[in-house]
């Protein structure tokens, strides 16, 4: 029944919003923007997922987190079967922001501008070490000290940056560098 709910839920929001085809200068590959005329889809994954969303909130951003939720944890893994911390951040640069990244936390490290936590913006990128002096883990910033990222206890999550683990184990936060996203 809170299945049926749900798919309801979805169908409603997203007859609402409209997705229209815009182009990158540099390629000329469109890549899809998608519009919350009534703020449907944004009231939607602020409860959901527990995160604010604002009228400059990527959408695209939160449905690729959203269609991800729950998604096992494998290690070195890609796809829906199970992923790993850095091949869920692979794909979603990937597929959100029509960039590739290194494949694993540490390389993706390397392909950053380090930032300060109060400097973190949506689609942003968090590094934890976790046991260990070099980075174990890493997840992408959604807002509001929410974090996504596939942990290996609970497969693809959204956490907080105030919670005592993840606050215990934070490394960084980190931009992707200028020259990769042109």
């Amino acid at each position: 029944m809170i299945r049926k709910k749900v798919i309801l839920a979805l169908l409603l929001i997203f007859s609402c919003v409209s997705i229209q085809a815009q182009t990158i200068d540099k390629d000329q590959k469109p890549i899809e923007k998608i519009e919350d005329p009534d703020n449907l889809a944004s009231e939607y994954f602020s409860q959901i997922m527990g995160v604010a969303l604002s009228a400059t909130s990527n959408l695209k951003l939160y449905q690729f987190v959203y269609d991800w939720i729950g998604t096992p944890y494998r290690l070195g893994g890609g796809t829906k079967k199970g992923i790993d911390c850095s091949g869920f951040a692979f794909q979603l640069y990937n597929k959100v922001f029509s960039t590739l990244i290194g494949n694993n936390s540490r390389n993706i490290f390397s392909m950053v501008n380090p930032i300060s936590k109060s400097e973190l913006k949506e689609g942003d990128l968090v590094f934890f070490k976790i046991g260990s002096r070099s980075i174990t883990h890493m997840g992408v910033y959604m807002g509001n000290n929410k974090f996504a990222h596939a942990s290996t206890s609970k497969g693809v999550m959204i956490s907080d940056l105030d919670e005592a683990y993840w606050r215990k184990y934070y490394y960084k936060g980190g931009r992707l560098l200028a020259s990769l996203r042109d």
